[in-house]
């Protein structure tokens, strides 16, 4: 068993300021999986930006959530709520720095998939596009948009059925995907990230 750890700085979050409850939160939260997020506009315009406020909440059926944040302009969250409909691309290391290069701030008019030299790749069933470079993708329509936290500076709470998955071949085993083949990139504070390769076992208890 691990020693009992005796030298914890209490923070109550009323009496926090400003980022310190965020900064608090995503450096502790971590490593976090990254849900870069393909939509597109009600005039056709595909957007793409990644979202570290991203996991899956159900296995039947799939669901997931993201949450973007609603203050100032943001793309994502005006498209999900007219179109209904968005992608999930897998960020790996192969497309680590893209997905960097699609987190800048752009107008409204301006196609991220474009800027960063991806391939906007038709969905089966939906009608925002895929990362093409990506080894998996996930097609979801919105079953709920729930705004959450400060009424200013709150999020959103984006949550999306899945309708189609997209995986390389390369990565499964039936419908099991191998993690060390996949090389998913997790979010952590500031400019880190990590590599989830550094994998170990432990047997669950029956």
């Amino acid at each position: 068993m691990a020693d009992i750890v005796d030298d914890k700085r209490r923070f109550t979050v009323s009496e926090l300021t400003g980022a310190d409850p965020y900064k608090l939160s995503t450096g502790l939260i971590v490593p976090r999986p990254i849900g870069w997020i393909g939509s597109l506009s009600a005039d056709g315009v595909p957007n793409l930006a990644p979202y570290s406020f991203f996991n899956c909440v159900s296995g039947v059926p799939p669901m997931f959530v993201f949450s973007p944040g609603r203050g100032g302009r943001k793309d994502t969250l005006a498209n999900v709520r007219e179109v209904g409909e968005f992608t999930i691309n897998i960020v790996t290391d192969e497309v680590a720095v893209a997905m960097n290069d699609t987190a800048a701030t752009h107008e409204a008019d301006v196609d991220e998939f474009v800027e960063a030299g991806l391939t906007a790749v038709p969905s089966a069933s939906i009608r925002p596009p895929m990362v093409g470079e990506c080894k998996a993708n996930i097609e979801c329509v919105v079953s709920d948009i729930i705004d959450i936290g400060d009424v200013e500076h709150g999020n959103a709470l984006v949550i999306g059925e899945a309708v189609e998955f997209h995986v390389s071949e390369r990565l499964l085993d039936g419908t099991r995907v191998d993690q060390a083949e996949l090389r998913a990139v997790g979010r952590h504070v500031g400019n880190a990230y990590s590599h989830a390769t550094d994998l170990f076992e432990i047997v669950r208890p029956p």
